[in-house]
């Protein structure tokens, strides 16, 4: 009888315990609820000029002895010249291979002694120099850094070794579908001529020498066509000092803005196709121009994209993904610079739906156009400020936000202010950007598959004009290399 007992409490014992853990499972059909989102506290934002007019922005966090400190030059590949594309990518890559008469070994290993990092590379807009370091450091770091920027050596060496890398990632394109996609994507949607479109060829990469990267670099690299990011544990009088000590003979040039024409919109839809044979997956692109990082719109957009493609638990990425199981993500996001730039959606579908994913992207495409329910806005104004902060995590990344800041000419209020005015979003404003720029009729579709088992069920589909296109006919021949 006692045994009888017992088993039954255990019964009851376990039944509760199985009953508790059935209801704490999450519903997986549901987005999970979010806690409301936090103002964005941030310390103050310093400027001040150094005797040769050298622009520093500062940010003091001192609950780490770190420093980052990055040089932001408004040159990038808009500024590349004529048959030179690539240029400001491959000299900024060069700063860092020998400086000062030193070689790009005693460099590496100068800066790991340090236990610092400096990396320099080049975008559309602007390029950069950025240095990592223990406070403790800062001054030998900063001696360094300042070497690499105003006393690169361009070893001829280095730059045969950079072409030729260059090349081996030319040819190497040829075989991956994704970047045979982004490139036809951006030559078709702003055209081969203008700087958002051009791909490096094989000719340009081999005229390069270090005369243009001098005298190119000579060119823009000046101190009131620069400005510098500091965020760390240091303050305003302090690091004004060391500044003007290493860069306060940094001569000034004459630099010309460069003007870059505004991207014509897509008239109307026309599909891409270009064949890679054998190939398991069709890498799907789809879009359009877009708008600028300076629109009204920029709130709205953010909103309204992070709801259609722009997070895990957006529309496309649920459909294509968890309902259909066609790929392993899918995503839509709005290329931000100072004239317009690109929106895109894109994924890499299964060969045999190449079809059906075609379908259900213009299902959504179609779809975030409509009404909206006070669920789905709650819940993508709710993501966007509650992520917000993750930008400000370390003071790389915070040095990052106030870059974008200074390029956009952005108030110093601007990051305190930004969950605000995102949670104030409404939802005609989110349908109203989404009927601005969500136009599926005028997008174009690029599509890099197997033609021969793709072609027809795209046919059948009436997207628009279907055009044939080869490999070579977005990225040129695969370059021969040198022994």
């Amino acid at each position: 009888m006692k045994k009888i007992f017992l088993f039954s409490i255990r019964l009851i014992v376990i039944s509760a315990f199985c009953f508790s853990l059935y209801a704490q499972t999450p519903d997986r059909t549901k987005p999970p609820q979010l806690s409301p989102p936090h103002k964005l506290n941030l310390p103050a934002i310093q400027q001040f000029s150094l005797s040769n007019g050298l622009k520093v922005v500062l940010m003091g966090k001192h609950e780490v002895p770190l420093v980052q400190l990055n040089v932001i030059t408004k040159m990038g590949s808009v500024n590349d010249p004529e048959n030179k594309t690539g240029l400001a990518a491959l000299t900024m890559s060069m700063l860092t291979e020998g400086a000062a008469g030193k070689t790009s070994l005693e460099l590496a290993d100068a800066i790991d002694f340090l236990g610092a990092r400096i990396s320099a590379n080049a975008g559309a807009h602007s390029s950069g120099v950025y240095l990592h370091t223990p406070l403790s450091k800062f001054d030998d770091a900063l001696k360094i850094l300042s070497d690499i920027l105003l006393r690169p050596d361009f070893p001829q060496k280095e730059l045969d070794r950079k072409k030729k890398d260059r090349l081996t990632s030319l040819m190497q394109m040829h075989d991956q579908p994704t970047a045979i996609a982004t490139a036809a994507f951006n030559k078709i949607l702003f055209g081969k001529d203008h700087p958002y479109g051009k791909i490096t060829s094989e000719n340009e990469i081999n005229d390069f020498s270090v005369n243009n990267m001098k005298s190119f670099y000579k060119k823009y690299s000046t101190a009131n066509n620069s400005f510098v990011i500091v965020v760390g544990d240091i303050k305003k009088d302090n690091l004004k000092k060391k500044l003007e000590t290493v860069f306060g003979k940094w001569q000034k040039g004459d630099v010309k803005e460069v003007k870059i024409k505004e991207p014509a919109q897509v008239a109307s839809r026309i599909v891409y196709l270009i064949d890679k044979p054998g190939a398991a997956q069709s890498v799907i692109n789809i879009g359009r121009i877009g708008t600028s990082r300076l629109t009204p719109d920029y709130n709205p957009v953010v909103v309204m994209n992070t709801l259609l493609g722009g997070s895990f638990t957006s529309r496309l990425n649920q459909n294509l993904r968890e309902k259909h199981g066609y790929t392993y993500g899918a995503s839509s996001r709005f290329m931000f610079r100072p004239i317009p730039g690109s929106f895109i959606a894109a994924s890499s579908v299964q060969t045999e739906v190449t079809d059906k994913a075609l379908i259900e992207f213009f299902n959504e495409l179609n779809g975030i156009r409509e009404l909206l329910t006070d669920a789905d806005l709650n819940r993508a104004k709710n993501l966007v400020a509650l992520s917000y902060p993750g930008n400000f995590q370390s003071v790389s990344e915070i040095a990052g936000e106030l870059e974008e800041m200074v390029l956009y000419n952005l108030p110093t209020n601007y990051f305190g202010e930004f969950v605000s005015k995102i949670l104030s979003v409404n939802g005609n404003d989110v349908t109203g950007t989404a009927k601005k720029y969500i136009v599926p009729d005028q997008m174009i579709v690029v599509i890099v598959g197997d033609k021969v088992k793709v072609e027809e069920g795209i046919k059948k589909l009436n997207l628009g004009e279907l055009k044939n296109l080869s490999i070579e006919d977005v990225l040129g021949k695969v370059p021969q290399l040198s022994k």
